[in-house]
């Protein structure tokens, strides 16, 4: 009688296991230092030009369209997100945390733009594309309800900024003890040489500051899309499989597991972006999809957390703080919405109509991406140049 033993993993694939984790920790190290440069790099701007950026986002409406602009052209709320948090755990002339918090919100729905992008691909074929754009477009109409309640809300009680200070301050430490990134010090080091090499090329204070804020944002990009890359490999094939396992089964389970594949990628837009095709092939439905959707948005807040452990000084429990308000903003947004029939039809049946509008005129599809996550922001913002 044979009996079947596990075989363990051949020392190649442990070796490739071993190799990849490194090269995250290592491509997270270096975001981390992206995000402290950017504190630095606004320091450096000079203080004309900050109040002027000040003065500009200031204005909650405005500072939602820079968050959607901003997001909407780097294809990722990680991105986005993680300088802003940098921008308000800066150590000096840090970003207020009234003019930020718009921005997450509109970061929140610049990332909607990816999976709507996606699912343009299915245009010709109408019944299959009627699909993929519900799909995708329930993830926006989730996120404009969101800002178009929350906003206001935030505008008159400062309920999402007075909580996250709460909880910052918990984090942060008892009795009054100053918050303090526990890798400060080798963070430190590694922005050293960015700043060494912007002063070099612009002794004067603004040319520096903005060589070492390009340089920091160009960090943070190519960092968290190369730790996406790298996740993808390990994760795509298992991801799929993951995601249609838990459909249909609960609401919960569905979140948690939107919520888990989007950590797990560093992306919403990969785990949505997931739920397009599948869609249009009939897989899954819009109701099943939803909930999916809705715990990548609430997955993605990982990214802002972890910039925040860059943050030190003066401002960092400040940073800490902005990255807690786009975690509450995606809570708050799902216990508002999803436990109640009424307000979770919202979505769905806005996603339909406009899928069924788009369907009959292909233009309407374009016209709406263009217009909401492109034009109207810019304009918006050019507007309030001029007017100012």
């Amino acid at each position: 009688m044979t009996i079947g033993l596990a075989r363990p993993a051949p020392a190649s694939a442990r070796g490739t296991a071993l190799l990849r984790a490194a090269a995250v920790l290592a491509l997270l190290f270096v975001f981390l230092v992206g995000v402290k440069g950017l504190g630095a790099g606004f320091k450096l701007l000079g203080r004309d030009l900050v109040d002027a950026f000040f003065m500009a986002t200031a204005n909650p409406f405005i500072g939602l369209m820079v968050g959607v602009l901003a997001t909407t052209l780097v294809q990722s709320s990680s991105v986005s997100t993680a300088m802003i948090v940098g921008l308000v755990a800066a150590p000096e002339d840090a970003l207020p945390l009234m003019n930020a918090i718009p921005m997450i919100m509109g970061a929140n729905i610049g990332t909607t733009v990816t999976n709507t992008i996606v699912s343009l691909a299915h245009m010709g074929r109408r019944d299959e594309f009627r699909r993929a754009f519900a799909v995708a477009t329930c993830h926006d109409f989730f996120n404009f309800i969101a800002v178009a309640v929350l906003l206001p809300l935030e505008l008159l009680t400062g309920y999402l900024r007075r909580t996250a200070a709460f909880l910052a301050d918990r984090v942060g430490g008892a009795g009054g003890v100053e918050y303090q990134s526990p890798i400060e010090g080798v963070i430190a080091l590694g922005v050293a040489p960015l700043e060494r090499l912007a002063r070099g090329l612009f002794p004067a204070g603004r040319g520096a500051g903005i060589v070492l804020l390009a340089l920091s944002a160009v960090l943070i990009y190519l960092t968290l899309m190369s730790i996406v890359r790298v996740m993808r490999t390990v994760m795509e094939n298992r991801m799929e499989s993951f995601v249609t396992r838990a459909l249909g089964r609960s609401v919960l389970l569905s979140m948690a597991v939107g919520a888990i594949a989007t950590v797990m990628v560093q992306s919403s837009s990969i785990t949505t972006s997931l739920l397009v095709p599948l869609a249009g092939a009939g897989v899954i439905t819009l109701e099943q999809a939803f909930p999916v959707t809705v715990g990548a948005n609430i997955g993605t807040t990982i990214t802002a957390l972890l910039a925040s452990l860059a943050a030190s000084g003066p401002n960092a429990e400040a940073g800490l703080t902005i990255a807690l308000v786009h975690l509450l903003f995606n809570l708050t947004g799902t216990l508002m919405i999803v436990p109640f029939r009424a307000m979770r039809q919202l979505p769905l049946r806005a996603a339909t109509w406009l899928a069924d509008t788009a369907t009959r005129s292909r233009r309407w599809a374009l016209v709406y991406v263009l217009m909401l996550f492109y034009v109207l922001p810019a304009a918006l913002a050019v507007l309030n140049r001029v007017l100012r």
